[in-house]
């Protein structure tokens, strides 16, 4: 009879405090001085690390609403007060995602007049950052995935963000105050960003996304060429 192996469970890991999400000290028991805003802002960011936590290690359908509030230190009552379910926090937690992303990608500051200087450092600040927290990374650029169409219209939705944001930037650091490319070239590099640090991510435990940054950026100069 064949010797059966079972499978060891992947280790949780924590997302790194301060990149995409910023760690409120364990609530006191018992009276405390906090307003319920307060405590229930703590609640909901702990519940959000918990729930990228959660997707990054065991895949969407490898946990429930109760291994979430359990790993945030919170109970039942206190994860429904705070969301609908377990999808709506997922989805909170990618909203998140996407915010630090665009507020990173936000303050490059790039000379003027360097089109593809300025795209690059746009895509390396993205890459960077994802770098700095390889949890939320794979959470919310490889396992969010699971979630079907409603998870495939929110990365559309937010792929158009950045490429539109890259186009403004773009035409705001230029002499002509004008895109140099049609909006296709925009879009088409930010998917292929984002598709290659996907890769990268769900092959590799420690990927390195800034030696991708260094491979994109020959292309993307090359894209930007003069014409």
């Amino acid at each position: 009879m064949p010797a059966t192996t079972t499978s060891k469970p992947r280790r949780v890991k924590r997302v790194a405090d301060g990149v995409f999400f910023t760690l409120p000290e364990t609530l006191p028991r018992g009276r405390h001085k906090l307003t319920p805003e307060q405590v229930g802002d703590a609640q909901s960011v702990r519940l959000l690390a918990a729930v990228t936590e959660l997707l990054a290690a065991h895949g969407y359908r490898g946990f429930g609403v109760g291994e979430i509030a359990s790993r945030a230190g919170v109970s039942l009552e206190a994860f429904y007060k705070c969301f609908a379910g377990k999808d709506a926090c997922i989805f909170a937690g990618y909203d998140r995602f996407i915010d630090v992303l665009l507020r990173r990608m936000a303050a490059v500051d790039v000379p003027a007049d360097d089109r593809p200087g300025l795209t690059a450092a746009l895509l390396g600040a993205y890459l960077d950052t994802l770098q700095q927290d390889l949890v939320v990374a794979r959470a919310y650029q490889v396992e969010i995935d699971a979630l079907g169409a409603p998870a495939r219209a929110r990365r559309r939705e937010s792929l158009h963000l950045f490429a539109n944001f890259i186009r403004e930037e773009e035409a705001r650091a230029s002499a002509d105050e004008r895109p140099s490319l049609p909006w296709s070239a925009y879009i088409g590099v930010v998917y292929a960003a984002r598709q290659l640090a996907s890769d990268a991510l769900d092959t590799s435990a420690t990927p390195d996304l800034e030696a991708l940054g260094e491979d994109l950026r020959i292309w993307i100069s090359d894209l930007f060429r003069e014409r």
